[in-house]
């Protein structure tokens, strides 16, 4: 089967796709705001410019979207139907660039919270494991880091 969308449409559609500020990341931003905290965006000087980082806490935040980075849901399991190969490695090149970016951050001494896109339709859930993971950096020594850049403050 074929795709559904003519190469023009295609196209259109795969511009319109964001890497900042998309609909998941702006619900996390949106509420960690009204929990109080302030945060640092898309920090230039950390392994994948995190897409949250709370540097008095130690902790980034990662926004994932489930198609792109392979959740186990159902959106993360759905495949393109055409260039099936293509998909698939690039797929495997960005499962891999995750874990990469997640383990330098880890060795550099950042904890890290992935959240996946379908995590962020709840808003109970989604406090919910907000406030497990800050009380948990909380808890840890405060020793304020700092970052590379200042990047941008919301």
């Amino acid at each position: 089967m074929g795709d559904v969308h003519t190469p023009a449409q295609r196209a259109r559609n795969m511009r319109a796709i964001r890497a900042r500020d998309t609909t998941p990341e702006l619900r996390v931003r949106r509420l960690l705001h009204s929990m109080g905290y302030r945060f640092r965006l898309h920090v230039k000087g950390l392994p994948g410019k995190p897409d949250i980082v709370l540097p008095r806490l130690e902790s980034v935040i990662l926004v994932h979207g489930c198609f792109w980075h392979r959740h186990q849901c159902r959106n993360g399991q759905s495949q393109p139907a055409s260039r099936a190969m293509f998909w698939k490695h690039k797929f495997e090149q960005n499962k891999k660039r995750d874990r990469r970016q997640i383990r330098a951050l880890r060795q550099a001494g950042w904890r890290v919270l992935v959240v996946w896109e379908c995590q962020t339709l709840s808003a109970t859930v989604l406090q919910g494991r907000m406030n497990r993971f800050l009380n948990a950096s909380a808890g840890r020594c405060p020793v304020s880091k700092t970052l590379p850049n200042p990047g941008h403050i919301q």
